[in-house]
């Protein structure tokens, strides 16, 4: 036997395909916003970062741009209501096609109940993003 992640023959197995994205970024606090875009990037997500509210709602309006498969919500910002901001966009069908990932301080479970109840299809920990955000996207992306 050859060591862990060989096959039989000595050769490494082929790379597991992952679905790759166009990502919709609303996250206002920059210096997590680039390490997210990063990661994202990294990953072979295409990123565009939103800093505000009402750029993301033009940019999601501009039937010229791209569309995107995920939006990735900032649930942490005080300034920013992510929960009720999916909520009015997907009562005006803009979220028709796009899959919605939410991310949330761990001590605010309160966030993440209002975050689901609104609709998000997957929300977790701001850590979990940090460290597993590229995979969490490709899965939402390929489910759409």
């Amino acid at each position: 036997m050859g060591a862990a992640g060989v096959g039989s023959r000595g050769v490494p197995p082929p790379a597991v395909a992952v679905a790759m994205a166009r990502v919709l970024a609303l996250i206002p606090d920059l210096l997590f916003g680039s390490r997210v875009q990063s990661s994202l990037s990294a990953a072979g997500h295409d990123v565009e970062l939103i800093g505000e509210e009402q750029r993301l709602k033009t940019r999601l309006s501009d039937a010229a741009a791209p569309a995107a498969a995920v939006l990735v919500v900032d649930l942490t910002n005080e300034d920013l209501d992510g929960a009720s901001l999916v909520e009015s966009l997907s009562g005006m069908g803009e979220l028709e096609r796009i899959r919605t990932l939410g991310f949330y301080a761990h001590v605010d479970a309160h966030v993440r109940q209002r975050a689901e109840q609104a609709g998000f299809d997957q929300v977790v920990p701001r850590s979990r993003m940090a460290r597993e955000g590229d995979q969490l996207v490709a899965r939402l992306a390929t489910a759409a």
